[in-house]
C-alpha cells in the first residue's frame, strides 16, 4: 500500500467542488492493477492511498497516474489548460510518497479522509497579519 500526495502545476487551485468529482472518477477509472483505496481531492492537491502489485515501483504508478488523469482532465476541461498551464502539464514534476507498513491501514485511511476538514480549521483560525 502507498500513501501518495502530489500537486497541480504553478500550486493552482484548479479542484474546485465540481472538478475535483470529475478527477476522482477518472483516476478511479485507471485501472493498470492499481487500487485506489482512499482518494481526497482538495482545492490545490490530491492525497490517495491505494494498493498496488509489487510489479511496478512507486514512481512508475504515480506516472501512470498523472499522465492519463491529466490528458482525460484537460480532454473534460480544455479552457482551465489554456488558462492555467500554458505548458499542457497538470501537474508538478514532484510528488510525496510513503509505503504504508509500520502504520495501519485505518490510520492512514483516516488521515485522508480528514484532510478537509483540517483545512476548513486552519482557515477559520487564520487571519490576515498587518504591516504595522
Amino acid at each position: 500500500m502507498y500513501h501518495f500526495v502530489s500537486i497541480p502545476k504553478y500550486r493552482r487551485k484548479v479542484f474546485p467542488e465540481s472538478y475535483s468529482e470529475a478527477m476522482k472518477v477518472i483516476i478511479q477509472k485507471i485501472g493498470y492493477d492499481i487500487d485506489i483505496v482512499e482518494l481526497e481531492i482538495p482545492e490545490d492537491y490530491i492525497h490517495m492511498v491505494l494498493r498496488s502489485e509489487p510489479k511496478m515501483s512507486s514512481s512508475q504508478i504515480m506516472q501512470v497516474i498523472k499522465s492519463i488523469s491529466a490528458r482525460e482532465f484537460f480532454k473534460l476541461y480544455s479552457d482551465i489548460k489554456r488558462r492555467y498551464f500554458w505548458g499542457g502539464e497538470l501537474w508538478t514534476q514532484s510528488y510525496f510518497v510513503e509505503i504504508i507498513r509500520n502504520a495501519t491501514e485505518d490510520t492512514i485511511r483516516k488521515y485522508v479522509q480528514n484532510q478537509l476538514v483540517e483545512l476548513d480549521k486552519k482557515e477559520v483560525h487564520a487571519s490576515q497579519l498587518g504591516l504595522f
